[in-house]
């Protein structure tokens, strides 16, 4: 049994199943690891999500830049994954300037799988203000069937089990510089919005690529790091396109291999 732990990704667990046409004998299965993960803020509970566990100090720096808490990783003094009840803590030493300002519009916000709404206090919180995007990237189409080629490259995990999301960072060449997935959308994409924080410049050319559906959230989060493009596997919601269009965003979605359906700032973009 040992071996054939070793054999699959962090994440992913052996579970007997039985299937459709074989109810007497059971057969060897892997399902996807989903955990409680608490964001813990100078000793004050912040956040649970549930998420897959691993890659989760990237995950907290994400989560972080995009929900606005801090606005460069430096502003984390420090970070110690632990586990806790029925879960993992992420405990984040912040900066005392930080720290204030979360004091100041802390919620409690209990995630289901990766979902960002099921928190906020009012209506009027969802869809906070995001300073509205520069024109500096463009992307040739030519080279996105490239990237979606490689996207499931990033999902180790997905493959096993057939449930995760991925989130990746498109070079303008096409090339995928690196990739994470989740159990939850929103958290791959924080993943990656964490490892772009903390590499360098060449991360700051290109475009985000997810394997799931546009939500408005996918598209703010994105927004508050900087990112410009956004391109998604699936479709864009209504409230997507109109954050997307507020904040200067290209927001692309059905990106498929000879085919993407743009729904704003098409500037950006260079046909192929």
């Amino acid at each position: 049994m040992s071996d054939l732990h070793n054999a699959f990704p962090q994440g992913a667990a052996s579970f007997a199943v039985w299937s459709r046409t074989s109810l007497t004998a059971s057969a060897p299965d892997f399902l996807a690891e989903e955990v409680p993960v608490a964001l813990v803020y100078n000793g004050i509970s912040h956040v649970v999500m549930m998420a897959s566990p691993k890659d989760l100090e990237l995950f907290a720096i994400g989560f972080s830049l995009s929900e606005g808490i801090i606005e460069h990783p430096r502003e984390i003094y420090g970070m110690d994954v632990v586990s806790a009840c029925n879960g993992l803590e992420v405990q984040i030493e912040l900066s005392s300037r930080r720290f204030m300002g979360l004091k100041e519009r802390r919620r409690a916000l209990a995630g289901r799988t990766g979902c960002g709404v099921c928190g906020v206090e009012q209506l009027n919180d969802i869809g906070r203000p995001v300073q509205p995007l520069p024109f500096t990237q463009t992307f040739n189409l030519a080279h996105l069937d490239r990237a979606l080629m490689h996207l499931n490259d990033f999902q180790p995990i997905g493959q096993l089990t057939g449930c995760t999301h991925a989130a990746a960072w498109v070079m303008p060449s096409g090339e995928l510089a690196g990739g994470h997935e989740d159990v939850g959308r929103h958290v791959a994409l924080d993943k990656l919005l964490g490892r772009r924080a903390t590499e360098g410049e060449e991360w700051r050319q290109g475009a985000a690529l997810v394997s799931s559906r546009a939500s408005y959230e996918m598209v703010q989060k994105s927004a508050m790091c900087g990112v410009e493009i956004l391109f998604a596997v699936s479709a864009a919601t209504t409230l997507a396109v109109d954050v997307a269009e507020r904040c200067n965003l290209t927001l692309v979605g059905f990106c498929k291999p000879g085919r993407a359906t743009i729904y704003t700032h098409p500037q950006r973009l260079i046909a192929d």
